[in-house]
């Protein structure tokens, strides 16, 4: 029936994706000949693949400014969209496990040294791992600090003040998994490496994030930083804690707190009192961190700096 316009008549809202006719173009020529062939490879041409989803496009060295950008606001808006506004930050070493774990490398290299007694380079294994060992205890302190941390405030459901990690294994797994054991959320901040590192199994699926670049990464563990605490670590623990002591010395950040946990470990890696002494950080400067060695410590530690800074560790109240 042909439709009848009347002046000021509304007509039905099209359909949102169908139409009673094709657009011309619409359904591509396939048949045998010459231009069909040509469409066909049109079709199959990287040029005609859009860019959202042009792989080698997109990971090529002129997009990087994209895949910067893309690197900050995915995470940021997951956490925005959980209410992630707070976190402590825990750095540690990736080789420092729960206990069973390293005794049974110290039970293994023994029974190799035991069979071959002479060997240096097992001896010398051993040793580390005697000391990996010894280590151990650190790995229940980050444990019990982040349970701490879940039971703070409302309880394992406040978001208000959540334990954030590098996501990996060690001293980064026992911190998340001192938060997931008291029923918390808690957060990995993952970073892709030429051999993969998987993220630990204690992390909050939703807050696990991968990174590709380690300026985005850093960024978004300041962004919402309450404290930092560092456990003994190697390579990267030092990354972190010294990019964030010098944030905090040239103010670039707003002061926050900053832990060594392991006070005989720290004091030996890091001379702090030769470096004022020589004149390269000044005497303030070592005012930048304290020293703990328990859970405890470090909970009352940083209540302690935030009384005296006139504002709350946890916001709203501890």
């Amino acid at each position: 029936m042909k439709q009848t316009f009347h002046p000021g008549a509304v007509p039905e809202p099209p359909h949102p994706t169908d139409r009673k006719e094709r657009l011309p173009g619409e359904v591509p020529d396939l048949d045998a000949s010459d231009d069909a062939r040509n469409t066909a490879r049109i079709l199959r041409s990287s040029a005609y693949v859009p860019a959202t989803e042009d792989v080698e496009f997109l990971q090529g060295s002129d997009a990087r400014g994209v895949r910067l950008q893309l690197d900050y606001l995915k995470p940021e808006l997951a956490m925005r969209a959980h209410g992630i506004e707070n976190t402590i930050v825990v750095f540690g070493g990736t080789r420092i496990t729960e206990q069973k774990e390293s005794q049974h490398r110290v039970d293994r290299l023994q029974r190799e040294l035991d069979a071959d007694p002479g060997n240096a380079e097992l001896l010398k294994k051993l040793a580390v791992a005697r000391r990996l060992l010894q280590k151990c205890e650190y790995y229940e302190v980050a444990r019990e600090f982040s349970r701490l941390v879940a039971e703070s405030g409302g309880g394992p459901e406040d978001l208000r003040l959540l334990v954030m990690t590098g996501g990996g294994p060690g001293i980064m797994e026992a911190a998340n998994r001192g938060a997931s054991e008291a029923g918390a959320k808690t957060i990995g901040l993952n970073i892709t490496l030429p051999r993969e590192q998987y993220p630990n199994p204690y992390l909050t699926p939703e807050l696990c994030f991968q990174f590709n670049y380690f300026a985005l990464r850093k960024l978004h563990f300041m962004l919402r930083a309450r404290a930092l605490l560092a456990f003994p670590g190697g390579y990267g623990t030092l990354d972190e804690l010294f990019e964030t002591l010098t944030l905090i010395q040239t103010r670039k950040i707003e002061p926050l707190p900053v832990v060594l946990v392991g006070e005989t470990f720290w004091r030996k890696a890091i001379n702090i009192d030769f470096l004022v002494d020589e004149g390269v950080i000044d005497e303030e400067d070592r005012n930048l961190f304290w020293y703990a060695d328990t859970a405890e410590q470090i909970w009352n530690g940083l209540q302690e700096w935030y009384r005296k800074a006139g504002r709350e560790l946890v916001p709203g109240g501890s």
